[in-house]
């Protein structure tokens, strides 16, 4: 008894193990799973990305519609007060001037 199982033991094979693309081929439901399931994680990452860049984006928006607002205030205060000061010229000449120069008719 103890020759035979010497025997079927030196007969056996060491079982060799696969490589990944044996191993791919053999558990091909779970590989294609893993890949699917990153490809979703990888598409949220990029998708929560473009939210926060969104938010930034309106964010800048926001500030740059109050910047032009306010040099949009005070190009009208300068006019103002130049055809004021013109105003107070009496020969005339610097208020033709800023009318030519603002377009005004």
């Amino acid at each position: 008894m103890a020759s035979s199982t010497s025997t079927a033991a030196g007969t056996q094979s060491p079982r060799k193990p696969l490589g990944f693309l044996q191993h791919a081929k053999k558990h091909k439901h779970s590989f294609i799973q893993f890949f699917a399931m990153t490809g979703i994680l990888l598409l949220s990452v990029r998708s929560l990305g473009q939210k926060y860049r969104m938010h930034d984006l309106l964010d800048d928006t926001t500030a740059l519609r109050e910047e032009r607002d306010n040099l949009t205030n005070r190009m009208d205060r300068i006019k103002r007060d130049l055809r004021r000061e013109a105003s107070l010229e009496s020969s005339g000449l610097f208020a033709a001037r800023l009318r030519s120069l603002f377009g005004d008719d």
